[in-house]
């Protein structure tokens, strides 16, 4: 089996259509920084560490990255500028490894094995970077792979945030537990998880408040729906995913210092990747802050959210 026969060529073709600017913009930049060199040399890799962080890849992961391929060129002896594309490839996969990016060997959504009750997630993010959308369409692809799904509006704080996932819930055909706007988030976590028990649901993801402006506010009320919700299913939440947007570079690092500070993230979904050139965010959150990314979103159909596999997104990246 090849590295990456596991996946159809539908969802290489999103992927690779989804990353287009940032391959466009890499590849531009890479070619103006290895112009009349036949080596790589101290010049080439000077021009590279520029290219990475203007790549928005950052600047601890690029300094981690070139480190690799200044010892890569000392073992070697010699590294032909034509052969850095792919040592980068293999080095960044190695880096995305070493941090334990998430690699599904089925490249299909599943929950896990042997839990008691359903798999529950608590999605959290500021306002704007797609986490109601991202929420739809994990909906959407959780009910394709045949479970049943409930969603939890605890985003109570916006009426808009409650009224846009009643209407993801009515696109993708499925229930969303709601109360009025200003509730006491807890219990609206709580009535879905009381919900998905009596309905025999297997997946319940519930939407929370974006706002960052408190962070001890925020670290406050999230603690409080997840102490609720252990009421119900002890071991919940089984994920807290952070959703970041892929095209607000570097404020997507800062989102999530802001956030993993307030809250235990255990996987993260960058969006948008679609419409920017600053894809390599995603190699620089994932190893900077050990967490590993879990979805990438690649446009607007509910098709377009795949399941992060590291080899698959910095083949396409870097190819």
């Amino acid at each position: 089996m090849g590295l990456f026969s596991f996946f159809s060529k539908d969802k290489k073709q999103v992927l690779d259509n989804g990353l287009e600017k940032s391959k466009t913009s890499f590849f531009s930049k890479l070619g103006h920084a290895i112009a009349g060199k036949s080596k790589v040399d101290d010049d080439v890799l000077d021009n590279l560490e520029e290219v990475l962080i203007t790549s928005d890849v950052g600047v601890e992961t690029t300094l981690r990255i070139i480190k690799r391929i200044e010892e890569r060129v000392a073992r070697d002896k010699f590294v032909s500028t034509s052969e850095l594309n792919s040592i980068l490839k293999e080095e960044i996969v190695a880096l995305l490894q070493e941090n334990g990016s998430v690699t599904d060997g089925t490249g299909e959504f599943a929950i896990p094995q042997g839990l008691n009750g359903p798999y529950v997630v608590l999605v959290v993010g500021v306002n704007g970077v797609g986490k109601t959308t991202t929420i739809g369409k994990l909906a959407y692809q959780y009910k394709k792979a045949g479970y049943k799904v409930v969603l939890g509006a605890a985003d109570t704080f916006r009426a808009a945030a409650v009224d846009q996932l009643i209407e993801w819930g009515k696109r993708v055909d499925v229930p969303v537990i709601h109360q009025e706007m200003g509730s006491d988030p807890a219990s609206v976590a709580f009535d879905t998880l009381q919900s998905a028990l009596s309905t025999g649901a297997q997946v319940v993801l519930i939407d929370t408040a974006g706002r960052l402006h408190n962070k001890v506010g925020l670290m406050n009320e999230l603690t409080k729906i997840k102490n609720v919700m252990k009421k119900i299913v002890p071991d919940a939440p089984h994920d807290v995913l952070l959703v970041l947007d892929g095209s607000t570079g570097q404020n997507a690092f800062e989102q999530a210092k802001q956030f993993t500070q307030a809250t235990q993230v255990s996987s993260l979904a960058i969006t948008k990747l679609d419409g920017t050139a600053r894809g390599g965010v995603v190699i620089g959150i994932s190893d900077q802050f050990k967490i590993p990314v879990k979805y990438v979103g690649l446009g607007e159909k509910m098709e377009d959210l795949q399941l992060f596999n590291r080899e698959e997104f910095v083949d396409s990246l870097f190819s």
